[in-house]
């Protein structure tokens, strides 16, 4: 086993309790840009622009990177779903979320990243497909080309502040975009920057652990009431969408939750018989509409404003049924952990855990994360899959599409209704 990578943050951040003051007191810590590279940014944008008008591969089904290249950046909002290893800069223990420790990266790696996984996950393949690097946690101090992005999402995070104080939930990483794009103007210029901001993807993964916070919170609880908490959680993502909106943002990526009561963690907190735990099941699927229905309306009220949804509810929930129709060996137990279904600490300070030979054949990593090669599967159903798992576009769809032509086009069909 390689020795763990264990990041320290070493700057005057690692004593701060709360995470959005990092981005107020840490600025001698976390270079976003570093000086060196600042006065080239502009140079470089362009230069990247210039070199992808020349750039065309060919087209295929199987080969996302064997299509037309052009640069498009993506900005990342999500739970540990999505989580680079951003907890790792933050001031909290291993137990309020962390990944930094062995077998975690184990796969790809081979080290751990403080990716909630054995390798790579949904926004890295997301990545490898536009022809983007894999992210780098928005908190490393190390230097970052924030051109092609950035990935704000923090293992727990919350769409409801109140839910999880310790890391980074969707105000705070809101909060952190908008440090990005003061930073792009300042370098790339005004016009510039909107027109990266125009054309970029903003990809999010968000509400599971609000809901899952509930669930433990709640007991005996009406169907209006469950209505009345979806409802909350998805006012406030449509509001932090209407602000990036605001900002210049206009492709929106939405990852549906996932069915949390099949979780192995889920599975033997609640559930000894090994079913779904239904509560969760619906919760997820109240939610799952309710952000369809929030999508479509902001489609409809903003000019531009164009999104996907990825049902990964639907996509990880077939797999957990079906293992071996997408070869996969097991389906409900995870691959690293103790106890019942492995929903036991994996790695870290405990003994008592067990590892699979091989996690290619699990779903599950860990007691609620998938493997590496499961989340490889459902990036490419989000990339290139048809209408039954990501609608109203795919995300090549979404990635392909010209803002720019798309609204001009809008212009003369409303100068057509109005002669």
């Amino acid at each position: 086993m390689v020795p763990p990578r264990i990041f320290i943050y070493s700057g005057s951040c690692a004593s701060t309790s709360f995470p959005h003051q990092q981005a107020q007191y840490c600025e001698e810590d976390r270079s976003l840009i570093p000086k060196r590279q600042m006065s080239n940014l502009r140079i470089r944008f362009h230069v990247l622009l210039l070199f992808s008008s020349f750039v065309i591969l060919t087209t295929s089904q199987h080969d996302p990177l064997k299509s037309k290249q052009k640069h498009v950046a993506m900005f990342v909002f999500g739970d540990s779903l999505f989580d680079p290893g951003n907890n790792d800069f933050l001031n909290i223990s291993v137990t309020q979320g962390k990944a930094n420790f062995p077998p975690y990266g184990e796969t790809f790696f081979r080290y751990p990243t403080g990716r909630f996984c054995d390798g790579r996950i949904i926004p890295d393949f997301t990545a490898s497909f536009t022809g983007l690097p894999l992210w780098r946690p928005y908190l490393d101090p190390a230097n970052h080309n924030l051109v092609v992005g950035a990935n704000f999402a923090s293992g727990g995070a919350c769409v409801l502040v109140e839910n999880n104080p310790y890391t980074l939930n969707l105000q705070i990483q809101l909060g952190f975009f908008k440090e990005v794009v003061n930073l792009l103007t300042q370098q790339l210029g005004d016009t510039d920057t909107k027109k990266l901001l125009r054309e970029a993807i903003y990809i999010s993964s968000l509400g599971g652990v609000d809901y899952m916070t509930f669930a433990t919170s709640s007991s005996n609880v009406t169907e209006s009431e469950m209505q009345e908490y979806v409802d909350i959680v998805i006012g406030n993502i449509t509001e932090a969408m209407k602000e990036i909106y605001e900002l210049g943002g206009r492709k929106f990526a939405f990852q549906s939750v996932g069915p949390l009561g099949c979780l192995p963690l889920i599975r033997a907190r609640y559930n000894s018989s090994g079913k779904c735990v239904e509560f969760l099941q619906i919760l997820a699927t109240m939610h799952n509409n309710a952000l369809a229905k929030a999508a479509e309306k902001l489609e409809i009220k903003l000019s531009g404003f164009k999104y996907l949804i990825f049902d990964f509810f639907t996509s990880l929930m077939d797999r957990t049924n079906n293992p071996t129709k997408y070869g996969f060996k097991v389906g409900d137990n995870a691959c690293c952990g103790g106890g019942a279904y492995h929903a036991g600490a994996c790695g870290w300070l405990t003994e008592e855990y067990e590892l699979c030979s091989d996690p290619n054949e699990f779903v599950f990593w860990d007691a609620d994360h998938p493997t590496e090669h499961c989340y490889s599967q459902l990036a490419q159903l989000l990339w290139n899959g048809t209408e039954n798992v990501t609608w109203p576009l795919n995300m090549k769809q979404l990635y392909e599409l010209d803002i720019d032509t798309e609204l001009s086009s809008q212009d003369i069909d409303l100068i057509a209704v109005g002669k």
